[in-house]
């Protein structure tokens, strides 16, 4: 089987289920495992790279407005691969190439290739996700063995959870400027970790905020995972908090408890990894009970307690 990944999510998910050599094409942010970087790329991006991340919100507000896509496949080249299945995704309209496109795409290619579209909201519809893989590969076995590992470990951290008395009230922010909630299956990440999110609802999207909304629920703890941005790229944005009216008072930045955490590796992608997240979020939670496991990143502390900026607004 040919198979061409259209969001990085599903290439990690074909690689764990062991079909590496089968996997002929991926897009432009497919980065992991290492080897895929050699793959062919059959998307690309409308965004600059050098876009601040003001200027990313605009463009991606303007994509839903007018439904230009801000990523676009490069046909020839999927042409050329002779895909027997396209895995894709339509949970988020901003984060991949648009399911129309793909499926308009896929019955022009010789063959007319498989679609198969993934669309999780939870952490448990992750999981089902490996088995539709699986399923629509001949995988099932491989993908109920790695389910089934997964859920020890997320059942394992749970249990731990368990036992607390006092859970901190959490902030997880998909973005800075402007402020986004966690969305999805990131509060029910941070439920499992044993903290509280005021700000996001499980299943749900994420949704602008405004800094008054994020100052009213006072958080103890404060999670950046930017989405598609590595640690390098949010710190990039740390001085945007300076102008966040209030910043110095919250709970989170008087304890020293803010968090730096990889939304492009982890949080952002709804595969395998999404349990290396919640054992991430668990051990910077509550490091007492929860350890991290063996080649796991921590959660990088940051300073950032600047001088307040006025008024809440």
């Amino acid at each position: 089987m040919r198979i061409v990944a259209l969001l990085p999510s599903a290439t990690e998910i074909v690689c764990v289920l062991g079909l590496g050599d089968q996997l002929v094409g991926v897009t432009h942010e497919c980065d992991y495992p290492d080897f895929v970087n050699g793959l062919p790329k059959v998307t690309k991006t409308l965004i600059p790279h050098d876009a601040s991340s003001a200027r990313i919100d605009e463009l991606v507000r303007e994509r839903l407005q007018t439904q230009r896509a801000l990523y676009t496949l490069d046909l020839p080249a999927l042409e050329a691969l002779r895909p027997d299945l396209i895995v894709t995704q339509a949970l988020c309209d901003v984060c991949a190439v648009a399911l129309e496109e793909v499926r308009a795409a896929a019955c022009t290619l010789p063959g007319q290739p498989r679609v198969l579209n993934l669309e999780p909201q939870t952490l448990g519809e992750v999981l089902e996700s490996v088995r539709q893989v699986g399923k629509a590969t001949g995988r099932q076995e491989q993908a109920a063995a790695v389910v089934a590992a997964l859920q020890v470990r997320v059942e394992a951290v749970a249990a731990r959870s368990a036992q607390l008395t006092q859970r901190p009230r959490v902030a997880l922010l998909e973005w800075i400027d402007p402020p986004f909630s966690c969305g999805h299956w990131s509060p029910e990440l941070v439920r499992l970790a044993g903290g509280k999110e005021g700000l996001g609802q499980e299943g749900r999207p994420s949704r602008t905020l405004s800094w008054r909304e994020v100052h009213a629920w006072r958080p103890e703890v404060l999670f950046l995972a930017c989405c598609g941005f590595s640690i390098t790229r949010t710190i990039q944005d740390l001085p945007l908090l300076r102008s966040s009216p209030g910043w110095r008072d919250l709970p989170c930045v008087q304890n020293g408890r803010v968090y730096l955490v990889d939304g492009s590796a982890y949080f952002s992608r709804p595969g395998p990894r999404l349990v290396d997240s919640l054992e991430m979020l668990a051990n910077a939670l509550h490091p007492e009970i929860h350890p991290l496991p063996r080649g796991l990143p921590a959660a990088m502390r940051v300073d950032v307690a600047f001088e307040p900026a006025g008024d809440v607004a």
